[in-house]
C-alpha cells in the first residue's frame, strides 16, 4: 500500500490526467453528448495526457502479477492489430475492393509504426 501512495505522490501528472479524463467524461454524459463522440474525446484526452502510461505503471506496482498484467495488455495488442489488418484484407479481397484493401493495410501499418515511435519517444523524453 505504501508503494501506491508513494506513486500517487511522486507522479501527480498521471493522477491529474485521469481525474480530468473522468470528470470530462461524466460532464459529457451529463449533457447527453453522443456516446461515440464521448469515447473518441476520452481516448484522445487520455492519449495526449499520457494517462494510459500512468495506469500501466500503476498496475505494474501490484506485486508479482502487476507486470504480467501489463505484458498481457501490451504485447497482444500488436498481434490483435495485425490480425485485424489480415481479416479486413480478406474481407476486401472477397468483395473485390483492392483500393479499400490498400487503405486498410496502410492504416494498420501506420498505426503500429506510430505506436512504436511513440513508445520510443516516450522513453527518450520521459514525463
Amino acid at each position: 500500500m505504501k508503494k501506491i501512495t508513494n506513486y500517487i505522490k511522486n507522479h501527480p501528472k498521471f493522477t491529474t490526467a485521469w481525474i480530468i479524463v473522468l470528470v470530462s467524461t461524466f460532464l459529457m454524459l451529463y449533457f447527453n453528448i453522443d456516446a461515440k463522440i464521448i469515447a473518441v474525446i476520452s481516448i484522445l484526452m487520455a492519449w495526449f495526457t499520457n494517462a494510459f502510461i500512468g495506469i500501466g505503471t500503476f498496475i505494474s506496482l501490484i506485486p508479482v502479477i502487476g507486470p504480467i498484467i501489463v505484458n498481457i495488455f501490451s504485447i497482444p495488442f500488436f498481434w490483435l492489430m495485425n490480425g485485424v489488418g489480415y481479416f479486413s484484407s480478406a474481407y476486401a479481397i472477397k468483395k473485390g475492393k483492392q483500393r479499400e484493401l490498400l487503405k486498410h493495410r496502410l492504416i494498420n501499418i501506420v498505426l503500429l509504426i506510430g505506436i512504436i515511435i511513440g513508445y520510443i519517444l516516450g522513453h527518450l523524453f520521459p514525463v
